[in-house]
């Protein structure tokens, strides 16, 4: 294909077509790719030197993944202790800063959220955790997984790495250092992470990573990070077929899309599109315990914080009140408010005077004032709150725990559910009935691969695009892994 032409039909999905635009067919040129999502029919235009930046990058990683197979773990060991003792430096880590520092400053001043794009000692010491239990990891010895015995010979299974890791995420510069756990089991990585991050990146390879796969003597293809190429680079990347999973961290349509793109490539792909946790409070609910869950969920905007929350109608009159308490404690904490979005039809077990009561907020990068309670339809039940600081929750008041189960399963991402129940019955029930890979009876922020595993996670999969086959939704290093079989024969007459 050398050009594409204006009104040009391209089908799609088996019985559609799409359409190609002025625009689109202008800056289509020979040798350039042309993709399409076979669910939506959006047409994804690949420049060719995109392409063979990816393409070079996925040949150097090819490489360095076969070239450790022969080196021992030793090696990948010390990658992760060099890496952790470099950003325990104070030196390399003010030159860090700065570089982080100048990516916030830019991405601010375009006014757009830099809540997880700024570094600190938090982050740094989360990090620094993370390599060095990465370390441990690989210097475990290697054993069997599995064996099977028969009389005159047996088979073993035994973990093998997957091979090249196509990992995509958001401006999160610290996940970096999560995702080069893949090299703990001997896969190697290439990464694209958002362009507003591209300095904090550049200063974590040059200053970090890269002398410390140096030092530990392994290839510098184990872990690449792609220059900033706008969206194409990411689309090239998960369509390449030498990838053996592509992760895809983020939110929205976009994670959707490189799922759809992935998917259709023949890749195994490990999704998070939508975040947010939903919490119920059954009739038998402790209300001590309820207050406390709610607002050690609200300490900062990520994935796993408290999104929505459900009370039976039987409690809402104490809880509710309880609710709102500890919401704006939460946000006493942040030194902010707080905002409660409540599904039409539950606003009587609302105080009316939080709906005219008036809260100042952050969108966006600047402040505005807001009702401290507003009204949403049900069409808005799966809406993600993007708080910048102020914490955010929807309110729903149903009349028993089987409604409260059939909203979460219809509008959650399939993501985090937790109970705030006494009765073990209807803890057993939630269990077997609720849509979701997390389930608990507490905060939902406990929903991590580093915080609940000791793992750091490269990934956290929801259920809104299939659940994963044969491994929990938390995708970490120590999880990239198939299955190999060993067979050892004792009996040299055997024979079918």
């Amino acid at each position: 294909m050398t050009r594409l032409d204006p009104g040009m039909a391209v089908p799609f999905g088996g019985d559609r077509l799409a359409f190609v635009g002025e625009e689109l067919a202008a800056a289509f040129l020979p040798g350039d790719s042309l993709l399409v999502s076979q669910r939506s029919g959006e047409l994804l235009h690949i420049r060719a030197a995109t392409r063979a930046v990816v393409s070079a990058s996925i040949d150097d990683a090819v490489v360095a993944f076969r070239t450790m197979a022969g080196m021992p773990a030793g090696r990948r060991g010390h990658f992760f202790d060099a890496f952790a003792s470099r950003l325990a430096e104070d030196a390399i880590w003010e030159t860090i800063l700065r570089a982080n520092k100048a990516d916030v400053l830019r991405v601010h001043g375009r006014g757009r959220d830099v809540s997880r794009l700024g570094l600190n000692d938090v982050s740094r010491h989360d990090m620094i955790a993370g390599l060095r239990a990465w370390a441990t990891i690989t210097r475990r010895p290697e054993h069997a997984v599995a064996r099977i015995d028969h009389q005159g010979w047996q088979v073993e299974a035994h973990r093998a790495p997957l091979g090249v890791i196509g990992f995509v995420f958001e401006g999160r510069p610290n996940v970096l250092a999560d995702a080069c756990g893949v090299l703990a089991t001997g896969n190697a990585a290439v990464l694209r992470i958002g362009d507003d991050a591209a300095g904090t990146a550049n200063a974590l390879l040059r200053h970090a990573l890269e002398p410390a796969l140096e030092e530990a003597q392994l290839p510098q293809g184990a872990v690449t990070v792609l220059p900033p190429l706008g969206r194409e680079a990411a689309w090239a990347l998960v369509t390449d077929r030498r990838l053996g999973l592509a992760v895809a961290r983020g939110s929205g349509p976009a994670v959707q899309l490189l799922g759809d793109l992935a998917s259709q490539a023949g890749i195994p792909v490990s999704l998070h599109g939508v975040g947010g946790a939903w919490l119920v409070a059954d009739h038998s609910a402790d209300a001590g315990r309820f207050a406390a869950v709610v607002e050690a969920s609200l300490d900062r905007k990520v994935c796993n914080t408290l999104n929505t929350c459900c009370i039976l109608r039987s409690r809402a009159h104490d809880l509710v009140p309880l609710l709102v308490e500890s919401m704006t404690a939460a946000g006493r904490r942040l030194g902010r408010e707080a905002r409660l979005h409540v599904l039409a039809g539950s606003e009587d077990d609302v105080a009316a005077d939080l709906f005219t009561r008036e809260v100042g907020v952050e969108r966006h990068g600047a402040w505005v004032t807001e009702p401290f309670a507003s009204l949403i339809q049900p069409a808005d039940l799966g809406t993600e709150w993007e708080w910048e600081g102020t914490p955010e929750v929807t309110l729903l008041v149903v009349d028993d725990l089987d409604e409260a189960v059939y909203l979460l399963n219809r509008h959650a991402p399939r993501f985090v559910a937790s109970l705030i129940a006494e009765d073990g019955l209807a803890q057993e029930s939630f269990y077997q009935a609720v849509d979701a890979p997390f389930v608990g009876d507490g905060f939902t922020r406990w929903v991590d691969g580093q915080y609940a595993l000791g793992e750091p996670e490269l990934g956290l999969a929801n259920w809104e695009f299939g659940r994963p086959l044969g491994r929990a939704s938390v995708l970490t290093g120590a999880g990239t892994h198939t299955l190999r079989l060993r067979m050892r024969q004792a009996d040299p007459t055997l024979r079918r």
